[in-house]
């Protein structure tokens, strides 16, 4: 019973804190600010939707693909740990990255910044990505593999809701709060990152030694 609420929770803070849907939130305001409530609502659900099916296909089909072209999970580790490292870097700096849309042309691709830029690769990042596939390398049994799924769908569903409750949660932020967030989170993907490079590295190195 430990083992499967320590997974759970590994699982949900890390999906959480890679998706960032609080640092998503303000690219998604400067993407959707002219357009309606009702299409803000339609965009943050679409792209919800979209990046948990991905989500949740890469975490089955992430071993074919390692079979497929020869990767090991341990090399994945290590190169997931990497790729955290510097997403937390970029979190724990603040440093938004920042989409400019045509106001007027942004109505007429309502369907299309649902998907890209915004389900992927903003939501369902290489980070994300990368966590399913170890995750569900780590989930070997039936319950944790459902409870993975699980709080990848808690995580999806947060994300909707910060998504739609975007302009009311920004005004109570403020800048200053925003920032403050991104850090934090960015701290903790940092230590994911080392858990992951070093979990990865030591059994590669041991092989080497035998």
């Amino acid at each position: 019973m430990n083992d499967i609420l320590s997974f759970a929770l590994l699982s949900f803070t890390s999906f959480f804190t890679l998706i960032n849907p609080l640092g998503t939130m303000t690219i998604f305001m400067t993407m959707t600010r002219d357009l309606e409530s009702a299409d803000r609502t339609r965009i943050a659900k679409k792209a919800s939707i979209v990046a948990f099916i991905s989500i949740v296909i890469f975490a089955f089909s992430g071993q074919l693909l390692f079979k497929f072209f020869g990767i090991s999970v341990d090399s994945f580790r290590v190169v997931g740990g990497v790729i955290f490292f510097l997403m937390g870097m970029d979190m724990l700096q603040a440093r938004l990255g920042k989409v400019k849309v045509n106001p007027a042309e942004v109505k007429s691709y309502v369907s299309d910044i649902s998907v890209t830029p915004l389900a992927i690769p903003m939501i369902c990042g290489p980070g994300a990505l990368t966590n399913a596939i170890v995750m569900m390398e780590d989930a070997n049994s039936i319950e944790l593999k459902v409870v993975l799924i699980l709080s990848i769908v808690v995580v999806m569903l947060l994300t909707f809701v910060i998504l739609y409750s975007s302009s009311k949660i920004i005004k109570i932020l403020g800048e200053t709060g925003n920032n403050v967030m991104m850090r934090l989170m960015g701290l903790i993907v940092m230590v994911i990152a080392v858990e992951f490079f070093f979990a990865g590295l030591k059994p590669i190195i041991a092989d080497m030694m035998n």
